[in-house]
């Protein structure tokens, strides 16, 4: 418990008292961690290798933030984020804002099986059309993540899905059916409250001076066109066609290059200063500014220094076993259903938190708790729901976590001010626990097989009981 502890001590002063960024704190976290490894017996080999091993894990996506920053940038300089904000300003009823923008996060992130993608897109134009509506950005942020997460979580597409479904061995569209049973409600539920905050903001208490300042600033800065649209539409494009994140993203970033020389006049070195460097804002509104002066590889570095640092830390835990003891002592303590599914998302946070890796979040859980699921007669699939109620949706929900760190530098909102309004992802756990414990959705496994004796067992400790007669017997 020492890391883990100490970790969580270090981060909270560093962050709530200090005021600095979680790098630094990580780090020192780390060291604790690799003292405490060499301490019960593993050689620094060992946790060198795990180190590697954890970052090795998420080259992938580290490159894919570079190339969403590259993305981000091209679309403003091409004008593709300006139009959307403009178009949005337009359209966009502020009443029915925050449950429009959570269903349309919802269909990109289903439609790209990406979380990330729909954030870095759909979800960067949201935040400027909210600014323009006068709603508080840790609240639009909360939105984008919701309906982020919920696609995500849903989608056949998505990466964590096809990891939760591995992990605990069952059909992908079994797992994906099964969500339904938990995730719908809870989304529905989301939605109802955006709606509910949403009705707050009548149009006459919008600042329309605001709005006009905003959409003239973007009219005089660039050529608004539909057709500066096409670069999100080749992404969902490219998500139908199943073509994989890394070219998809490429693709649109490219297309949104080409698209800034054409229809802003801008210059092929201007293009590649802004993939690098990301784009400034000069419109001399300081709130524009700040909406479009983001992006570019170097913008991503921030938090692709963060995933690392924190990917060793946790590689070092996963390496050294301090997690898997401690899930061993938790096990002993399961008695009943609803027990298992708090026991089983209460550690897929837990791993959120302490191992910073959303499919760690999935996958540690999964391996550790599936034979109690078998031993319960509960289906595979149960299990891997129940793996995505936690260790997927509350991925974003710490700065140090790399999901939580990508959507952060992404939306220009740090994770514990979106935190409360990321409804979906605080209430979709607690839907799957009392669904858990009121017996609603609980698939159990059935037997068909002629001559065998089928007893349902509502505890472990009765099942144990079973078993001993059948041994003196």
């Amino acid at each position: 418990m020492v890391p883990i502890v100490g970790m969580a001590l270090i981060i909270v002063y560093s962050m709530l008292v200090l005021k600095i960024d979680p790098h630094i704190p990580i780090v020192i976290s780390t060291i604790l961690a690799g003292f405490m490894a060499l301490k019960v017996g593993c050689t620094w080999s060992e946790i060198s290798i795990g180190m590697i091993e954890s970052v090795y894990r998420a080259v992938e996506a580290l490159i894919i933030v570079m190339i969403v920053g590259m993305l981000i940038g091209s679309w403003v300089l091409a004008g593709s984020v300006p139009a959307m904000i403009y178009y949005g300003l337009e359209l966009i009823s502020p009443r029915f804002f925050l449950p429009t923008g959570c269903i349309l996060c919802a269909i990109v992130s289903v439609a790209t099986g990406s979380a990330w993608t729909s954030g870095g897109t759909i979800g960067v134009a949201l935040m400027g059309i909210g600014t323009g509506l006068g709603i508080n950005p840790a609240l639009t942020a909360g939105m984008v993540i919701s309906g982020a997460y919920f696609g995500d979580k849903i989608s056949p597409l998505s990466d964590s899905t096809n990891v939760a479904a591995a992990a605990a061995e069952t059909d992908l569209y079994l797992h994906v059916r099964s969500m339904m049973y938990t995730t719908v409600p809870s989304f529905i539920i989301a939605l109802l409250l955006y709606l509910i905050i949403g009705l707050r903001y009548q149009a006459s208490s919008i600042d329309l001076e605001n709005i006009k300042l905003i959409k003239n600033a973007l009219s005089s800065s660039f050529l608004i066109s539909p057709w500066l649209l096409i670069p999100p539409i080749v992404v969902l494009v490219t998500a139908i066609k199943r073509i994989p994140a890394i070219p998809s993203l490429l693709l649109a970033t490219i297309v949104g290059g080409i698209f800034a020389m054409f229809f802003q006049n801008v210059a092929f070195v201007d293009v590649l200063n802004v993939l690098q460097n990301g784009y400034v804002g000069n419109t001399n509104v300081p709130i524009v500014d700040k909406l479009l002066t983001r992006g570019g590889v170097n913008g991503m570095l921030w938090t692709i220094s963060l995933i690392i640092f924190a990917l060793c830390f946790g590689g070092i835990l996963e390496k050294a076993k301090f997690t898997e003891v401690i899930l061993e002592r938790i096990v002993k303590h399961i008695h009943s259903v609803g027990s298992l599914v708090a026991t089983t998302i209460a550690t897929g946070i837990l791993c959120d938190f302490v191992l910073t890796d959303q499919y760690l979040a999935n996958i540690i859980p999964g391996r550790m708790y599936y034979k109690v699921y078998d031993d319960m007669g509960l289906e595979r699939y149960y299990l891997s729901r129940t793996l995505e109620d936690g260790g997927s949706l509350w991925s974003p929900m710490f700065p140090w976590n790399g999901c939580g760190a990508y959507q952060s530098a992404t939306l220009g909102v740090s994770s514990f001010s979106y935190f409360p309004y990321a409804f979906l992802s605080l209430i979709n756990p607690i839907v799957s626990i009392f669904m858990a414990y009121m017996g609603i959705a609980v698939f159990r496994k059935k037997i068909k097989e002629k001559g065998i004796e089928v007893i349902e067992v509502s505890n472990i400790s009765e099942l144990d009981k079973i078993r001993e007669k059948d041994k003196s017997d």
